[in-house]
């Protein structure tokens, strides 16, 4: 009796559903408390969920592209912890963080070794030898110069700096019609391109990114959002009372979340609304010139629910343009980092919400330097720096192979990736785009059927066609010239012989 005892309660044992020895709660981390470093015994193998879509639009996992190198946070740096941290910008080894919340900005040297040194914490400028503090400070910029632009939203302004933080000059509410008299300045992100034209978009003014010229004088807005009205509502608008129409929402452009600036001098921007193009990438005429070519468009998810009380489709908080013309997109709504080339296909997407490494609270910017990717997230107050793997590395040089012009190349890299993900959609459509460059248009049709890639297909076959055809024209010419000439030749043959018999 006593051995089943003590085997009814070993059985037992083994079949609770959690360790009856839990971790304490001082070792777990909470949406109040700092996340643990990447070095932190929680995380034995640092990994990031990552996945792409097929042409089902079904998720389908990969290898990590992207894997946490770094997880930054004010305290480590000796200046205490930041504060709702908003503003994000890189410059070879330089990296501007907005501290808004605690009104000052910080730069950080990143070091040949990997340290990352604190070079400034500025709180303020010297006007006329008296001290302007800084007031939420909400975004930084380094022109080509040097020079130091940051919209200091609260106090209304735009500050041009040189390279030493000494003033230049303010950019102030500009005096124009097309701005009501109670209208504020919030500047809240800003670029500044190599032409020195300033881009800023501000709070509460929707018609566009303002454009200042070099000397700071504001010369219009550049690519406003379109407006997009349903049949229903543009109908019953017409047919509605004053009364009515006036509690209605105005058909008004929606404000941009952000923006950046690409190596070749355009403008990226993201509209976090939901009711345009999340991403667009602007010429100097504010037209959009971002090529879509993929599966779908540049839009984040395409399957989603409403698991943990997140629902909705993604919203572009941000946008960082990469060197060889690839995108990567900041979602505020689940944390995910989506990285598009430069045909609009995704290449991998990542991250999530959460406390752990590589998720994030509340996203608020997204740079980069070279490939490796800066996140800030405000409720966190932390920076987190991803590099590539050996898997996003092989990706990203097929994409360089092909856009320098060596297909042979690049689709011997794309091989190499299907080795390690041979369910990648891409690497097949990579091969055969390679394979259409080389006038492989056979093996460019198999790949591209593969994967269902229709366009891809439809040309490669049109080429496929044309090639056959010039290939076999004399194939064609000599079968027709024989059905032609063949049989009057028997007829006049049949027609000798009858008479011959006949004679």
């Amino acid at each position: 009796m006593k051995k089943k005892i003590i085997r009814f309660f070993l059985f037992a044992f083994f079949l609770l559903p959690h360790s009856p020895f839990p971790i304490p709660h001082s070792l777990l981390p909470t949406p109040h408390s700092p996340l643990p470093t990447p070095h932190s015994p929680l995380f034995a193998e640092p990994t990031n969920y990552t996945y792409n879509y097929d042409f089902w639009n079904e998720q389908v996992s990969s290898p990590d592209a992207y894997r946490v190198s770094a997880y930054i946070l004010g305290e480590g740096l000796g200046i205490g912890n930041f504060r709702d941290p908003q503003g994000l910008f890189i410059r070879e080894n330089r990296v501007y963080v907005c501290d808004s919340g605690n009104n000052r900005i910080i730069l950080l040297e990143i070091a040949q070794s990997g340290e990352y040194n604190l070079a400034a914490a500025v709180s303020s400028v010297m006007i006329d030898g008296r001290e302007s503090p800084f007031n939420n400070p909400m975004d930084i910029f380094e022109s080509r110069e040097g020079f130091i632009y940051i919209a200091d939203t609260n106090n209304q302004r735009i500050l041009k700096l040189d390279p030493q933080w000494n003033y230049i000059a303010s950019i102030l509410k500009p005096d124009d019609e097309s701005i009501g008299a109670s209208t504020e300045f919030l500047p809240v992100n800003l670029v500044v391109d190599y032409a020195n034209r300033l881009f800023v978009q501000a709070r509460n003014i929707n018609k566009g990114l303002m454009e200042f010229d070099s000397r700071g004088t504001f010369s219009g807005y550049m690519g406003a959002n379109k407006v997009y009205v349903s049949v229903v509502d543009y109908v019953w608008k017409l047919i509605s009372t004053q009364a009515q129409k006036a509690r209605m929402d105005l058909f008004i452009p929606t404000e941009y979340s952000n923006l950046c600036l690409d190596r070749d001098g355009f403008v990226y921007v993201t509209n976090s609304s939901g009711q345009t193009e999340p991403v667009r990438r602007l010429n100097a005429m504010g037209q959009d010139i971002l090529i879509r070519n993929g599966y779908e468009d540049p839009v984040g998810d395409l399957a989603f629910g409403n698991a943990g009380g997140i629902s909705g489709r993604s919203r572009f908080i941000d946008v960082a343009a990469l060197d060889n013309d690839s995108y990567a997109c900041f979602d505020r709504t689940r944390g995910r980092i989506f990285i598009y080339d430069f045909q609009g296909n995704l290449l991998y997407a990542f991250g999530g919400v959460g406390n752990r490494e590589g998720c994030f609270l509340q996203p608020v910017a997204l740079a980069n330097m070279g490939y490796s990717l800066f996140a800030l997230d405000s409720r966190t107050a932390a920076l987190t720096r991803f590099d590539l793997t050996a898997y996003g590395l092989k990706i990203n040089k097929a994409l360089e192979e092909y856009q320098a012009g060596r297909y042979e190349s690049s689709a011997a890299v794309w091989e190499d990736v299907l080795k390690m993900n041979g369910n990648y959609d891409l690497a097949y459509i990579g091969i055969g785009r390679a394979a259409l460059r080389q006038g492989e248009y056979q093996k460019a049709m198999k790949y591209y059927k593969l994967k269902h890639y229709r366009e891809g297909y439809g040309k490669a076959f049109q080429l496929y066609r044309k090639q056959w055809m010039e290939e076999n024209l004399w194939k064609i010419l000599l079968v027709l010239a024989i059905i032609i000439v063949v049989p009057p030749i028997v007829k006049l043959v049949v027609k000798i012989g009858r008479e011959i018999r006949e004679t």
